[in-house]
């Protein structure tokens, strides 16, 4: 499916291979086997996202997309890379062919050989010989619709249509009503009202607008009880206020090309018209939506990075992981529905849990404005919405799934230099609340029905009463290990404000992990686990086999994993486990084969809390074990094509862990600490805004990452370098250079002082 090269019938406006770095993206990479990447046509952050809608055996289609099973729609709206439960897959067309008397009848169609996709661009055949192609700018999406010469052309679109979920978890999505008018000139607009799915959502409502450039031979609107036969409607306006009522309409033409021009909002039928008019003008060509697409991700995204490397894997991995990182947020500003505001909005986050380990710093660093706008637009919910979002989707927060990670994420801007329109008095408000006040428990969460996964901190009250989480609030210990890291970001804010009683409070908040810590849990060998604990003391657990899901104590990885999360109090995490010896030992035990028996290794690249583990051996002076162990990672873990991701993608979360390791750096979230390895590329250029470049080069290795990639010695800004680590100052806030010679021997070139660890002073 590696398509990127090919687009039937288009003729792209004429680019230099330095231009146009999108003939590297795969757009398919990482669809499969968890990954869950969105294979469809978009732009950067936007509202549209326009792609196939597949069912096969009761399987959740995340992102739409699935390699095998029936075409139930082709709609404007998806999620990126995202598990837990399908969102979206509305505002959808459905092709079909011959004689249709009940076109509401859940009506899906087989494909035809293997589709095929490159940025900005996405084709697909049904079984009835009807390709489908697809284009989309921000706010709009295009169709173009090629049928048989001898068949009736029929567009269904259908109202009720959205991704459902087959996972028994009440995650699934509800249609509850909508309508939909056919205009005197052949237009039609609509809504559609939906709720649940998996952040269980009250009701929210999409507006459409969408043109035929042919004109239809005939056009009906219909209405249907559930999957019942299909009534034909009398007149051009269909309308129900019932989830038990579908509605939609049946567009027949006689034209075997058809072209198809659709925009959406979530303010009203109007602004659709007006998005789509204004983003896909009567007129323009398909081909021209697809060039402008190309043009805008060369421009605004893949141009931000850029090496002398000619490898096709190496520069496949490279721009395919910077495209999918810019999919969501969405850039709703102009089309929020619940508030009026001058602030940006975005929404989408899906999630910070996922994302606040390095995702939104790498955004910081490549996308500087866009990435205050997204900070703003955290703090303005706040203002409206009462409290932070940790997941935000369909404009309702939710879920959280550990700590109140915006916290984390707005902490980790202010120490880097955000600045610019942002109310840091506000902002430093909207953390205070997280940190202080127990969200109601409304809606109650049936996965996790002890507190809320709405918003903020549901397990507070032991956390302020006791300084650990019990057994009362499930994901206890997940939840205090990440509570600690919020209070340390609190810590990080109050500080540069100058609220002096505020950092010291919150700094010895931020510590309070340690009270989840038994010295006496042990695991092959090594002693000191993080564990659960009520009021009588600690209770014992499998650390190799505790990993768990919503209603257990570690959510989604085990005590191996979680025992490392509070990195801002590392110099006292290393000393409980016995020192800097025993911290290697314990380290290459999570990369030993066999360790977990026939499981494999402890270490789990599929999921977000391991990401920091690798680098870890840099806070016991082994800067070359962190090398060693992440490049093994990234090399083995992740790859081209379909399968190429360890997990899912999380919202470009598992690229962004990819990015950083060509980079060369790791980011610590919450301080201005970045974590030196080595970088894969003899020359690296990262465009970081306002005229600044870090120019990264590395000699004495191969080109791409594979062999002699141990630092044998650094240059920063042209001085020699003798720390493992250094700063948003050093190399990223005026620009920046790093000259690394590379080589086969691990040396002990790290002379220097080991990285901050704040909380262990």
């Amino acid at each position: 499916m590696k398509s990127f090269k090919m687009l039937t019938g288009l003729t792209l406006l004429a680019l230099s291979a330095a231009e146009d770095l999108t003939k590297h993206v795969d757009v398919f990479m990482g669809t499969q086997s968890g990954g869950n990447d969105f294979p469809g046509a978009a732009r950067p952050f936007g509202m549209v996202k326009l792609g196939p809608d597949l069912l096969h055996s009761g399987t959740d289609s995340y992102s739409g997309y699935l390699p095998n099973g029936k075409f139930s729609g082709f709609s404007l709206m998806h999620e990126q890379g995202t598990g837990g439960a399908p969102k979206y897959g509305t505002v959808s067309q459905l092709p079909l062919v011959g004689d249709i008397t009940d076109p509401l009848s859940n009506i899906t169609v087989s494909r035809s050989g293997t589709d095929a996709g490159s940025v900005g661009y996405y084709k697909a055949q049904t079984e009835d010989g009807v390709e489908v192609e697809l284009s989309a700018s921000a706010r709009a999406g295009i169709y173009r619709y090629t049928f048989p010469s001898d068949v009736e052309k029929n567009i269904l679109v259908d109202v009720s249509h959205v991704l459902p979920s087959f996972r028994g978890q009440g995650l699934g999505q509800n249609y509850e009503g909508g309508n939909l008018t056919i205009f005197a000139d052949g237009h039609y607009e609509g809504l559609g009202t939906y709720n649940n799915g998996w952040n269980e959502a009250p009701d929210w409502t999409i507006y459409f607008c969408g043109y035929f450039d042919s004109d239809a031979t005939s056009n009906k609107t219909y209405t249907a009880t559930g999957a019942a036969s299909s009534v034909e409607q009398s007149g051009g306006s269909v309308s129900s206020t019932s989830s038990s009522i579908r509605v939609g309409a049946l567009f027949t033409f006689s034209d075997e090309e058809v072209i198809s021009r659709v925009g959406i909002s979530w303010i009203s039928s109007t602004q659709a018209c007006s998005n789509v008019n204004r983003e896909i003008p009567e007129g323009m060509s398909f081909a021209s939506v697809v060039n402008d697409a190309v043009s805008e991700w060369n421009e605004e995204v893949l141009s931000k990075v850029t090496t002398t490397n000619t490898n096709d894997t190496s520069l496949s991995l490279l721009y395919t992981s910077l495209y999918f990182m810019h999919l969501i947020p969405t850039n709703q500003t102009g089309e929020n529905p619940g508030w009026e505001s001058d602030e940006p909005y975005y929404q989408d986050i899906f999630t910070f849990w996922d994302l606040f380990r390095c995702s939104t710093a790498l955004m910081q660093v490549l996308q500087p404005t866009t990435y205050e706008e997204q900070i703003r637009s955290l703090i303005d919910i706040w203002r409206h919405d009462g409290y932070l979002p940790d997941a935000r989707s369909s404009n309702y927060n939710g879920r959280t799934q550990g700590g109140s990670n915006a916290d984390n994420v707005l902490a980790d801007a202010y120490v880097k230099g955000v600045r610019g329109s942002v109310n840091w008095e506000d902002g430093y408000k909207a953390m205070v609340k997280d940190a202080e006040v127990t969200p109601a428990n409304s809606p109650v969460d049936p996965m996790a029905p002890d507190s809320s996964t709405h918003e903020g901190r549901g397990a507070l009250p032991d956390w302020l009463n006791l300084g650990y989480i019990t057994p009362t609030y499930s994901r206890a210990v997940s939840r205090a290990v990440e509570y600690a890291a919020n209070d340390f970001g609190l810590y990080q804010v109050a500080s540069g404000l100058g609220k002096h009683e505020d950092a010291a409070k919150y700094l010895n908040r931020s510590r309070n992990w340690r009270n989840h810590w038994n010295p006496e849990q042990t695991s092959l060998g090594f002693s000191g686990f993080v564990v659960p604990r009520n009021t009588t003391g600690f209770i014992e657990t499998d650390p190799l086999n505790d990993s768990g899901y919503w209603g257990d104590p570690y959510y989604e990885a085990s005590s191996w994993a979680y025992s490392w999360a509070d990195v801002h109090d590392m110099r006292h995490l290393v000393d409980l486990m016995g020192g800097a010896e025993t911290v290697v030992n314990r380290l290459d035990t999570m990369f030993t084969e066999g360790a977990r028996g026939s499981s494999g290794i402890i270490f789990d690249s599929t999921n977000e809390p391991m990401f920091n583990i690798p680098y870890l051996y840099h806070y016991v002076g082994r800067q070359d074990l962190s090398v060693s162990q992440s490049r093994k990672v990234a090399k083995s873990d992740y790859s081209t094509g379909v399968s190429g991701l360890p997990g899912n993608s999380d919202a470009g979360a598992m690229q962004t862990w990819l990015l950083w390791n060509m980079i060369g750096l790791y980011p610590i979230t919450g301080q201005s600490t970045f974590l030196i390895h080595s970088p894969w590329f003899e020359s690296m250029t990262i465009d970081l805004g306002g005229n600044k470049k870090l120019e990264i080069t590395s000699t004495g290795g191969d080109d791409n990452g594979d062999r002699d990639f141990y630092v044998q010695s650094l240059k920063v800004n042209g001085k020699a370098w003798e720390k493992n680590w250094l700063t948003w100052d050093d190399v990223f806030a005026n620009g920046g250079t790093l000259e690394f010679e590379l080589g086969s021997t691990a040396l002990n070139w790290s002379t220097g002082e080991l990285p901050p660890s704040p909380a262990s002073e």
